[in-house]
């Protein structure tokens, strides 16, 4: 049960008698969030008021609190993701948590149904510039569909080939927002949203030569993009830029309905 189902759920349950007012209580104080041992405290209410559950980041917790972590998250939510999660970690985690997948490239792992149906009309369109930019791009990716959101890829794609990107035009035109992931000199969101009728996020990565700063210089340039509807996330952000896209899909969705 999702957590934007599970108040509803209870409610009717005390209404109908098959749960004690007690028994309600109980399970409502953790509705806010809930304390896992004395290291986290899981915002079960993020979903509710965002319409994205809580994302475990991985970096400097254990494989031990990771998994103490989703097996709290996954009792009230049907997807649950660690981000940033190295082989080694995965390797740790898989005897502790049961039917979790590891999505290699992405370095994301997570528990899911086996499928899950595009939730929201339209798509989220992924650029990346090069092969060496793929762990950023299918961190978005992956998160995006996760999230119940469509997704589709085009990598390799820099502006040092720009007959690679221009060969594939139909992927700009047919999205209805777009992520554009590049490092080294980061022009590539400039080119794309000049062809594009759409939101572009851009996000450097930290790829490039000594004076890339790692990421610094592509951040700059696309700061500084001289085309419009340019928006820029933080070096590396592949997993913001997918909530981002996502809740562009949502806002769009909410004023057709209106």
């Amino acid at each position: 049960m999702t957590q934007t189902e599970s108040l509803p759920h209870l409610l009717e349950a005390v209404a109908r008698g098959e749960i004690s007012t007690e028994a309600a209580l109980d399970k409502i104080k953790h509705l806010a969030y809930e304390p896992v041992g004395e290291f986290a405290k899981i915002d079960h209410h993020r979903q509710l008021r965002t319409g994205f559950p809580e994302v475990i980041w991985g970096p400097g917790k254990t494989p031990d609190q990771i998994a103490q972590i989703i097996a709290v998250m996954r009792q009230r939510n049907s997807v649950v993701m660690a981000t940033r999660i190295e082989p080694a970690v995965y390797a740790a985690l898989q005897p502790k948590v049961e039917g979790l997948s590891y999505y290699e490239v992405a370095r994301i792992c997570a528990i899911a149904p086996p499928t899950i149906e595009p939730q929201y009309p339209g798509s989220i369109g992924i650029l990346s510039a090069g092969t060496a930019d793929l762990p950023v791009a299918e961190e978005a990716a992956v998160v995006a569909e996760l999230s119940g959101f469509r997704v589709q890829r085009l990598w390799d794609v820099g502006v040092a080939g720009i007959h690679r990107l221009l060969n594939n035009r139909h992927v700009i035109e047919s999205a209805s927002v777009l992520i554009v992931v590049a490092g080294m000199e980061g022009a590539l969101p400039s080119v794309v949203a000049g062809l594009a009728d759409c939101p572009v996020i851009a996000v450097p990565t930290s790829i490039g030569y000594g004076a890339s700063f790692g990421g610094l210089a592509p951040l700059l340039t696309m700061l500084n993009s001289c085309a419009a509807g340019v928006g820029v996330v933080n070096i590396d952000n592949g997993f913001g830029a997918a909530v981002l896209a996502g809740q562009i899909l949502r806002t769009a969705a909410k004023l057709r309905m209106a």
